[in-house]
């Protein structure tokens, strides 16, 4: 009688299993984007929308094949977000917006979420990938947050490339300072999140901060857990939207917590803090995130986010508009 008690029990836990399949694990899966906000889809002609597009799916094309050759993580949210850099496109490195005096102050930041080790620069002027800088704060000096002048001297004393400021001037980017000194000014980031082969998690943000902003003012990407986080345990989260509120609330790392402390899933702990704390208080924006499983949520409470997105499992896209 035991013997068929412990069969039926068996069966029934099959049965069960059967029913609730858990998801399976992704060998690989990468997010990224390139800022989000209140954009007017109508103010975007066929080209622009298409430019956008195709240098979104460039940058992802990168991680996607770096990541299937084995690549870490780390080095995949590093090399996306140098290409993301490099395109003027974005508020980011080449397309920095400009402060109300004119000139370009940069902040990147980077996180391994299989040690929770962590680095950033902020308000650098001549590093051409400040994403790049900030890994070098990380792995080389003792430090998390390197600013400045000091932040400069110390990636070119480390073979960091350095570039004259003329280097970030785009046309585009003069013009919307001179129409912003009449009315408000607009924000923007890049950003990528990966989980890799190894089951490792990293993040990394870059922007070239909020247009027009004034005494040297910073916002929440250089900040470990306002706009960036990762952590092996919960997931990997990188941010885009109204930096002080993304600092206030802590929202990468409020993320995790979630996951962390209430277990919920990414999705639930996403929707949470971007469509409930942040929509309560005005925090316009969206993030990017990865979880240890490869799950990837893409949340917004904004019409837009450049955003790109892919897996092992062969799911991938690229999209601006909600």
């Amino acid at each position: 009688m035991k013997l068929i008690k412990s069969f039926l029990l068996l069966l029934l836990v099959l049965v069960a299993a059967c029913q609730n399949p858990e998801k399976p694990v992704k060998e690989w899966a990468i997010a990224l984007h390139g800022g989000a906000g209140n954009m007017d889809k109508a103010k975007f002609s066929e080209a622009d929308i298409k430019h956008y597009e195709d240098a979104l799916q460039e940058a992802l094309d990168i991680g996607k094949q770096a990541l299937a050759e084995g690549q870490s993580s780390l080095d995949v949210v590093e090399l996306v977000v140098r290409q993301l850099e490099d395109n003027p496109l974005f508020n980011a490195g080449k397309g920095s917006v400009f402060t109300n005096d004119g000139r370009n102050e940069l902040d990147a930041a980077i996180m391994d979420g299989s040690n929770l080790n962590a680095g950033a620069v902020a308000g650098v002027g001549d590093i051409r990938n400040p994403i790049s800088a900030a890994r070098l704060v990380m792995e080389k000096s003792p430090h998390v947050l390197l600013i400045g002048k000091g932040a400069s001297l110390y990636a070119s004393q480390n073979g960091i490339e350095t570039v004259d400021s003329s280097y970030f001037y785009t046309e585009k980017r003069w013009q919307l300072l001179q129409r912003a000194l009449q009315r408000a000014g607009k924000n923007g980031t890049v950003g990528c999140v990966a989980l890799d082969k190894n089951g490792n998690l990293a993040a990394a943000t870059s922007t070239g901060g909020m247009n027009n902003k004034r005494y040297g003012r910073v916002g929440d990407v250089p900040i470990i857990g306002a706009g960036t986080y990762a952590n092996n345990n919960t997931c990997a989260v990188s941010a885009t939207g109204h930096g002080e509120y993304y600092i206030r609330y802590t929202v990468a790392h409020d993320i995790s917590a979630l996951m962390e402390y209430k277990g919920l899933n990414l999705q639930e702990a996403s929707q949470t803090v971007v469509n409930g704390k942040l929509s309560n208080e005005a925090g316009n924006g969206g993030i990017i995130a990865v979880d240890k499983k490869g799950n990837i949520t893409l949340e917004m409470n904004s019409s837009g986010m450049f955003r790109g997105w892919a897996n092992s499992s062969g799911d991938e896209g690229v999209a601006i508009f909600k």
